[in-house]
């Protein structure tokens, strides 16, 4: 049975991931249907490409369903609360950058930092009777950096589409999201707190503690990792 790596489904990640590993020496190419989420790896021996999206990847490492997986930094610290324990960093790949960020409506003058914020949600409480909504997608990576803050008397709303517009459709009055460029919470009349960045992500190379590394998938693991020049992950 070949070792198996997991890789984003379709788009931007898929085309830089299959380039980092071209780049490199491995060739990826996906199966010429696309309702097949699989390929073909060349240039290795004995490892297999498995397509997935980029929120299924953390969850199959954990499971130990594939060996090797890329997804984002995010990903894997949202989606898995003991994530050292589960999976082992191989390589920042250099793409797929974006920041996991607090932010808060521009007309919110006073409103730059944490404290502020506290005090905010502090105010809205006594004035509404209701916590302040922020909605985000990123619930244990949200609370748990509000927590160390100190920023109480707040709830998390969960954000299925769009999470910048949660703010002008009156269902939110702050938003944690990922962001590249700000554009998009610029356009949509948001601000950064200067003290808000929770966590700075990226595509990785992961490995999967729980995966069965032997009948050869450790060598095979050395002479991947070999290949494109990156230290082998220290496994069970």
């Amino acid at each position: 049975m070949s070792l198996k790596i997991g890789v984003p489904s379709k788009g931007r990640l898929m085309d830089k991931t299959f380039d980092w590993f071209g780049a490199r020496g491995i060739t990826m190419t996906r199966s010429g249907d696309e309702r097949e989420y699989s390929g073909r790896v060349d240039g290795i021996d004995d490892v297999q490409l498995v397509l997935l999206s980029a929120g299924e990847i953390p969850r199959e490492l954990a499971a130990g369903r594939i060996h090797l997986g890329v997804t984002g930094t995010d990903l894997i610290r949202e989606k898995l609360a003991d994530w050292p324990q589960q999976v082992a960093e191989v390589a920042p790949l250099g793409f797929g950058f974006a920041d996991l960020i607090i932010a808060v409506p521009t007309c919110w003058i006073d409103v730059d930092t944490l404290d502020d914020l506290d005090a905010v949600a502090a105010q809205f409480r006594a004035r509404h009777g209701q916590r302040l909504r922020i909605a985000t997608k990123y619930h244990r990576l949200v609370r748990d950096f509000l927590r160390e803050a100190g920023v109480a008397e707040y709830r998390l709303v969960d954000s299925q589409g769009a999470t910048e517009g949660t703010v002008r459709n009156l269902t939110a009055e702050a938003i944690a999201d990922i962001t590249s460029s700000g554009e998009t919470l610029r356009a949509n009349h948001l601000k950064i707190l200067s003290d808000g960045l929770i966590l700075r992500s990226q595509a990785e190379l992961f490995a999967a503690r729980a995966a069965d590394w032997s009948n050869g998938h450790r060598a095979t693991l050395a002479a991947l990792t070999s290949r494109l020049g990156i230290d082998a992950p220290d496994l069970p």
